[in-house]
């Protein structure tokens, strides 16, 4: 069990690093090693198809934020193929912006097939 946890986090972690390398280059080398083909990627503010859309996307939040990396906070949880991970974005100057939380479906082990992130905190109901 403690190997798929090492490599279930090792694969979080290169997808986060695809999302902190400013080199578009290496940006897609690193999500290919963990992107499944037609994988979908969704969040508040665009929903991607395959690796060419969410590299699309990337590539506009870095325009818009030069030098952020996206850093993994919490370990990986998963069960049955899917995860949640929290993270967070780290700006050039280091301010953080507030936690996000992503649930992952994979295809096997090997590769992230959906991903639907969260930004901010989960708000209580009181």
């Amino acid at each position: 069990m403690a190997d798929v946890d090492a490599t279930l986090e090792q694969l979080i972690d290169t997808y986060c690093a695809a999302w902190s390398d400013a080199d578009p280059q290496r940006r897609r080398a690193l999500l290919s090693q963990v992107w499944a083909d037609g994988a979908t990627y969704t969040d508040p503010t665009v929903h991607a198809t395959g690796a060419d859309e969410l590299l699309a996307h990337i590539a506009t939040v870095f325009a818009r934020r030069p030098g952020t990396t996206v850093i993994r906070t919490s370990k990986v949880d998963a069960h049955h193929d899917v995860a949640r991970f929290a993270w967070h974005v780290v700006l050039a100057d280091g301010t953080a912006l507030p936690d996000g939380i992503d649930f992952v479906e994979f295809d096997g082990v090997e590769r992230i097939r959906r991903i639907v992130g969260f930004m901010g905190p989960v708000v209580p109901t009181v």
